[in-house]
């Protein structure tokens, strides 16, 4: 099924899984960015596709801002060029405030390209009551 440059295509991405090692790009962000260049591909406008990706649990390391990153990972943070890439893109980036604060993580340490929601799961429910389809990773 060929998708349809006429048709708007929303999905919201539940960003829980943390990369396999810290040099590689985040599993939510690795797809949201496959479906954004499969789209493209297809001749889909970016106005037809409304991408937000929320990050709770482990997924939280990879969205670190590079001071955080490499001082946890001894590592440059993979995933900042993508998460930049993306906001440009027009996809939202969010992240779970209770998760954060459960955890004890300054929101600071977060890339600045992500804004803190108030909780992942009520993000999650939103977007679904508003047609977005729920992709989990």
């Amino acid at each position: 099924m060929p998708p349809d440059s006429a048709h708007t295509y929303k999905a919201v991405f539940d960003a829980t899984r943390g990369s396999a090692s810290p040099t590689e790009i985040l599993p939510a962000l690795n797809m949201a960015g496959s479906e954004l260049n499969a789209f493209a591909a297809a001749g889909v406008p970016l106005d037809k596709v409304k991408f937000v990706v929320v990050f709770h649990g482990a997924a939280i390391d990879g969205i670190l801002e590079e001071g955080s990153y490499e001082r946890r990972f001894g590592t440059s943070n993979p995933n900042l060029p993508v998460l930049a890439q993306m906001k440009k893109a027009g996809v939202q980036l969010l992240v779970c405030g209770q998760n954060l604060a459960f955890e004890n993580i300054d929101p600071k340490s977060i890339a600045s390209d992500v804004q803190v929601a108030c909780d992942a799961l009520i993000v999650l429910m939103t977007y679904q009551n508003d047609g977005y389809a729920l992709l989990s990773f």
